[in-house]
């Protein structure tokens, strides 16, 4: 099953892991920013899908896509996906979970949400405990050598 899990990174280990980069003059931005315009953005034609959207208003919704011909009629070559969202409140705000369901019925993909919103939690889980602990390992604790090689403790710096 694939999950897509958006936006976690920012909301809950953005601050612990991203460093905000203030020593970036305005050139540089503004040269990052023609970067980004200069990248080219097409839709494949031979991917698309029309999209449904159902809810109950409590807990979730649930997306059905269909798989559409570049005219817009329905491709029966391709499968339907059930795609479910929902959110689960977090002590740093709502957390958004999306996950795909392998179902082909909506009352198939009904029955299956509780246990995919589940397991895109636990794989939400997983992977912030991942992103913690490379954080964690890439602190440099004084005393330990870290990536200065052969300096001593304290830099060097001997105090009388």
């Amino acid at each position: 099953m694939l999950f897509y899990i958006y936006t976690i990174k920012y909301m809950l280990a953005y601050k612990a892991l991203k460093k905000p980069n203030y020593h970036k003059t305005e050139t540089e931005l503004s040269n990052m920013a023609e970067e980004q315009l200069d990248m080219e953005v097409q839709m494949e034609a031979e991917n698309l899908y029309r999209e449904e959207t159902y809810t109950d208003r409590r807990v979730g919704t649930l997306q059905i896509l269909t798989p559409v011909n570049i005219d817009g009629t329905t491709d029966n070559t391709r499968q339907q996906v059930y795609v479910g969202q929902t959110q689960i409140l977090t002590p740093a705000g709502a957390l958004p979970l999306n996950f795909e369901l392998e179902a082909s019925t909506i009352e198939e993909a009904v029955q299956k949400f509780g246990d995919g919103a589940k397991d895109a939690l636990a794989d939400a889980m997983q992977r912030l405990e991942d992103m913690r602990r490379d954080a964690a390992s890439s602190i440099i604790v004084p005393g330990s050598g870290g990536a200065q090689g052969n300096v001593p403790p304290g830099g060097g710096l001997q105090v009388p």
